[in-house]
């Protein structure tokens, strides 16, 4: 691999540090919101590496290394563009991923809407199918297991059996990378804590509404403390070793590369990340400690993919560009099944923007009552058919968010409202195939994409907004009246109140042509 040592620049901002961090004047998960600049005062300057990405893009090829990622719900590919996505991992759909150029793919697992015995054999299963496809080509696996960018999900779950299945294998991780910020979400770790960012305040991510998830709960702000939380004492927040900001911007990629060196057995290692600059010189680094016989899992938020696999940014699709291979007939549709306030004031906000769009809505309570169930999916399967051939369309679950009585429970009456609005889209694209499909919602967009679309295969292009909202183009393997299909994965969690309504837009070509 040929990365230079020495060959960047220090770009302005505020000079020095104390004890490698930020300080704080208070207890991280206690500590009060902060700024922008509250966050960098006292900091080294960041460190810009002139063409990283192009560098590790080549690294990756001379070195016939294949980055793959293990995305638990289809919302980890917002930083990348023109890489292949499976949801499926069957011989002839890893033989495809891995014959299209880049050297990476993302692979949709899904494990977020599972249970832990459901995501356990998922993520086993899929590990063993790459492994047996890299060995074919003499390819060397970079793994990463995408999480959420706010420390939902199953961890440690997920990396325990990619840790135990590369030990029995005879190749074991010498260190887990623990890197979950996503800069467009304002998802950032400074002095060990992960912040979650709205506009210029930065919230602990424990104290968030996040934390308090049904099923992935948590009260930890700190990456180390998280760790201890979720092992439940197994490791020590103390065990923990940490990338600081000092270390990246005044070490650069060899100290990176060091503190990685010095890793054995799968040790933790928190990653703090400001911005883009910093998660440069962390994959450099690591891409030093291969070279010397490293090997590193990592367990992130969706900014890492982009800097792993070298994907430079691009600018923001436009409708030319998602229908370059024609316009399609019929009429668009918007599957909602998020419940976080965010998405909530997105719908309301897209009505007042996009006046003849109409909503047909799915009435939760009586789809969970076994009385109810049939003829409510009859009523909206009719409604919904009828809207399309008029306009375009929402689908949505009833806005009142009804939980469980155990994070088992609450996962179940998520599934099934998804599996409903599959169900639904499934009609959908069968009686009135859709000219594009907006889904809002982690679980709600993987289970359209699976069930709903049939995908299997598809290329990411872009995405509508920088950083955010992916766009997905069907590749139509079984159903060629669906290739090429704009299929856009809206996360509950990100973008303003206005952020949907644009999307709408964009899609109709009503803006930015």
């Amino acid at each position: 691999m040929a990365v230079p040592e020495r060959q960047w620049s220090h770009s302005a901002g505020a000079p020095g540090s104390i004890n490698g961090e930020q300080q704080m004047s208070d207890t991280p998960n206690a500590s009060a919101s902060r700024t922008m600049q509250e966050l960098s005062t006292g900091l080294p300057d960041p460190l810009t590496i002139p063409d990283a990405r192009r560098r590790i893009r080549e690294a990756n090829e001379s070195g016939n290394r294949w980055v793959i990622v293990l995305d638990d719900d289809p919302t980890g590919s917002q930083t990348v563009h023109d890489t292949p996505v499976l949801t499926s991992w069957d011989a002839d759909d890893l033989k495809w991923a891995f014959d299209q150029p880049g050297h990476g793919f993302f692979i949709l697992t899904n494990s977020r809407g599972f249970n832990d015995d459901e995501a356990r054999e998922q993520v086993s299963e899929v590990a063993r199918a790459v492994e047996r496809e890299a060995r074919k080509r003499g390819a060397e696996v970079a793994l990463i297991a995408r999480g959420d960018s706010t420390l939902r999900g199953h961890y440690p779950l997920e990396t325990d059996v990619l840790i135990t299945q590369a030990a029995t294998a005879g190749m074991p991780f010498s260190a887990l990378l623990l890197a979950p910020a996503y800069f467009p979400a304002g998802r950032v770790t400074v002095g060990d804590v992960h912040y979650v960012g709205t506009g210029d305040t930065f919230v602990p991510v424990g104290l968030s509404n996040y934390a308090k998830d049904a099923t992935f709960g948590f009260s930890a702000s700190t990456l180390p403390d998280y760790i201890e939380e979720k092992t439940g004492g197994a490791i020590a927040a103390t065990d923990v070793i940490s990338i600081g900001l000092e270390d990246i911007r005044k070490g650069g990629p060899e100290r990176v590369r060091d503190i990685l060196l010095g890793c054995t057995d799968a040790q933790p290692v928190a990653v703090n990340l400001l911005e883009e600059a910093d998660l440069d010189v962390v994959v450099l680094g690591l891409l030093l400690a291969e070279e010397q016989g490293a090997r590193v899992l990592t367990r992130c938020g969706p900014s890492f993919p982009g800097a792993r696999l070298g994907i430079a940014a691009r600018d923001p699709l436009t409708h030319d560009e998602i229908f370059a291979g024609g316009e399609r007939p019929g009429h668009g549709l918007v599957v909602v099944g998020s419940h976080v306030e965010l998405t909530t004031r997105q719908v309301a906000h897209l009505h007042a923007e996009v006046t003849d769009i109409e909503t047909v809505v799915v009435d939760v309570p009586r789809l969970l009552d076994p009385a109810g169930s049939g003829p409510e999916l009859a009523r909206v399967g009719e409604a919904l058919i009828s809207a399309l051939g008029r306009t375009d369309v929402v689908l949505a679950s009833s806005r009142e968010q009804i939980t469980g009585d155990s994070g088992h429970s609450s996962l179940v009456i998520a599934q099934t409202v998804s599996a409903v609005l599959v169900a639904l889209t499934e009609i959908a694209v069968s009686d009135a195939t859709p000219a594009w499909v907006i889904a809002k919602g982690g679980i709600t967009s993987s289970d359209v994409a699976t069930g709903g679309l049939k995908i299997r295969r598809a290329m990411v292009a872009g995405q509508l907004f920088p950083g955010i909202v992916s766009v997905w183009l069907h590749v139509g393997e079984d159903n060629p009246a669906l290739s090429g299909l704009p299929y856009v994965v809206f996360a509950g969690n990100v973008g303003a109140d206005d952020t949907l309504a644009e999307a709408v837009k964009i899609l109709r070509g009503d803006a930015r042509t």
